[in-house]
Order: C-alpha cells, then sequence, then structure tokens
C-alpha cells in the first residue's frame, strides 16, 4: 500500500453552518502536523465545501510534508454551482502542485446523495429516506446512475485543462461510475461490517482488479461498543435546525479499543488486498463534541480518532495512539527497505 492516510474535515456545510466551527487556521496547521509527525501518515484527504478553507487546509497540509488529496465535499449545490465549485478547486490544486507539493484532485464527493438532481428529493434529508424505501430507491438509481455520468464525462475533461496532476472521484457504489476518464478509482464506501464482512474480500479484489490504482478514500467506525458492526450505517444521533448535535438515539457504551481494532484489521486487509491507498475516516468529528453527561457525550457517535472537548480542543483516544504506532512502524519498515 503506497498510502497511508487520514481524513481531515474543513467542514460540511449544512443547516446555516459547518462540521468545523470555529475554523482556526493556526489549529489546521497544528492538526496537519501532527498527522504527518505523530500519525506518520503519508497522506491528507483534504475535505469540505468552503473553498478558502479547503485551499488553506491543503496548503498546510503540503507544508507539514504532506501529499494532499485536494477534495471538495459540497452539500445543496445544483449540478451548475458543483461545476463552478470543482472548476475553482481544480484551479486552487493546481497552484498548490506548481508550488512543488505532490496533489490528487477528486472531483467531489458522493454527488449523487449531496447534489441536488441527481436522486429524488429537495435536500439531503429527502434523498437520505430514499434508502429506507428500497421500491423507491431502486427506481431512481438508473437515472441518478445515467445523470452522474453525465456530470462527471463533462467535469473530468474540464478540471484537467485546470489541472495537471492525477484525477480521481470519491464514489458511493450506487453511482456506477465509469473510470474511463480517471487516473484513480476511490470510493468512501471503504467499511467493512456485518452486512457486507462475507463478501469484503471479493468485493475489494473487483475493485482493485480494474486496472487503475484504488484508494479507500473512507473507512471508519464510531466509539461505541458495536460500531464495528455497524461501521457503514449513519451515526446514532440527531441534529437541531442549526446543525448541532441533538440526541443519541441509542444508549451507547464507550469502547475506544474496539474503534482502534477496526481500523488497523481494515489497514491489513487494504494491504492484503493490494490498495493503492486507504484514508482513515476521520482525525476530528468538530460537530461531535464530548460531555460530561454520558446521555450527550456525541464522542460516542463520532468517527474521529481524537476526542473533542466542548472548547474545541481534542484529546487522543485508544485509535490514535494504534495508528500511531502502525505508522511508525510503517515509516521504519519502508525506510529500512
Amino acid at each position: 500500500m503506497r498510502v497511508f492516510g487520514m481524513n481531515y474535515d474543513t467542514g460540511f456545510v449544512s443547516a446555516g453552518s459547518t462540521t468545523h466551527e470555529p475554523f482556526d487556521p493556526e489549529t489546521v496547521r497544528r492538526d496537519l502536523r501532527v498527522i504527518r509527525e505523530e500519525l506518520h501518515c503519508d497522506a491528507v484527504r483534504i475535505t469540505g465545501g468552503v473553498q478558502d478553507r479547503l485551499e488553506l487546509a491543503a496548503r498546510s497540509a503540503a507544508e507539514a510534508g504532506l501529499e494532499v488529496w485536494y477534495c471538495p465535499f459540497t452539500n445543496g449545490l445544483d449540478r451548475d454551482g458543483l461545476m463552478a465549485f470543482l472548476l475553482d478547486g481544480a484551479k486552487r490544486a493546481e497552484r498548490l502542485r506548481r508550488s512543488g507539493a505532490s496533489v490528487v484532485y477528486l472531483t467531489g464527493s458522493e454527488i449523487s446523495l449531496f447534489t441536488d438532481g441527481f436522486l429524488p428529493g429537495r435536500d439531503l434529508v429527502e434523498r437520505v429516506a430514499l434508502f429506507a424505501d428500497p421500491m423507491r430507491m431502486r427506481e431512481a438509481v438508473p437515472a441518478a446512475r445515467a445523470a452522474v455520468r453525465d456530470f462527471l464525462a463533462e467535469a473530468v475533461p474540464a478540471v484537467r485543462t485546470r489541472f495537471g496532476g492525477p484525477v480521481g472521484y470519491a464514489s458511493l457504489p450506487l453511482e456506477d461510475v465509469d473510470w474511463a476518464p480517471f487516473d484513480i478509482i476511490a470510493s468512501d464506501a471503504g467499511y467493512r461490517d456485518a452486512t457486507n464482512a462475507a463478501t469484503f474480500p471479493q468485493t475489494l479484489a473487483a475493485a482493485v482488479g480494474r486496472g487503475k490504482p484504488y484508494a479507500a478514500t473512507e473507512f471508519g467506525c464510531c466509539t461505541f461498543r458495536g460500531a464495528a458492526d455497524v461501521a457503514g450505517a449513519a451515526e446514532p444521533v440527531t441534529y437541531d435546525e442549526r446543525g448541532r448535535a441533538a440526541k443519541l438515539t441509542a444508549d451507547l457504551t464507550r469502547d475506544e479499543q474496539g474503534q482502534a481494532r477496526y481500523l488497523l484489521d481494515l489497514l491489513g486487509d487494504y494491504e492484503r488486498g493490494g490498495v493503492e491507498a486507504a484514508f482513515v475516516y476521520t482525525f476530528a468529528n468538530r460537530h461531535l463534541p464530548t460531555t460530561g453527561d454520558p446521555a450527550h457525550d456525541y464522542d460516542l457517535a463520532a468517527r474521529g480518532i481524537v476526542r473533542v472537548l466542548p472548547d474545541g480542543s481534542w484529546r487522543p483516544k485508544a485509535a490514535f495512539h494504534a495508528l500511531a504506532d502502525y505508522g511508525r512502524t510503517r515509516a521504519q519498515t519502508t525506510a529500512s527497505s
């Protein structure tokens, strides 16, 4: 596996706010140095829906010595808005690449779900509801796949006129992306849980065997007991009208060791499976802080490897230490080979 990577969220836009508030540039720089120097990651996938934040974090990541996977992750845009965002991002990523950084550009993330006009629904809430109605979803998927293919067929050549490095796309299985125009095949569905454990090796082998580098751009699990069995499911938390965590939807017990074991197990699967790059999801879920009240300890529902405190600072979880050991050993092995 060439790349041991980490996801870093600069702010997913929802309900008039983002999942990274407040956004402090110096904190971001420190976080990215930690990802390189303490976790020993090779690369970071920078995600978010605010362009200036993406660029700042990407530049800070490059300065820390990380390969940058520059990845717009937008919500609520229409197709024209998404296209404009992607092309603007491609120009910014190219500026960074020309400064000497190693940069991969991902032409969006899960666009069928988070962009208006691919799946039925006026917003994300309505589109997510489709997953609870299998018949409606089956009816909607063919048109969504065709729309995604048409959009990416237009977007990728336009991106390449602005960005000269490798190009990929962070996909969902339902999209059935045509990978011919891309340099890298990438999936945000890198989760192994009770629903797909039996077929996971075969699915991974099929993805890796398509003749292009394969990246698992997202995998991880929450911090409660049993989270590994439902790793690909939504977090057990509800949000208020301002997009803030409001309530845990289950009685959860903390299990940091379970999260750590899951991440190391998946990294082992990816190494043995011939994956090019694997990105842990995620460094921090700042919108899911820990609290002194177990009923509102939203970190239990977080996939972050650090525990975010109410003041915005963080403390490492067991997964952080386990990944630091993994990264250190990996770096030493690479250096000696």
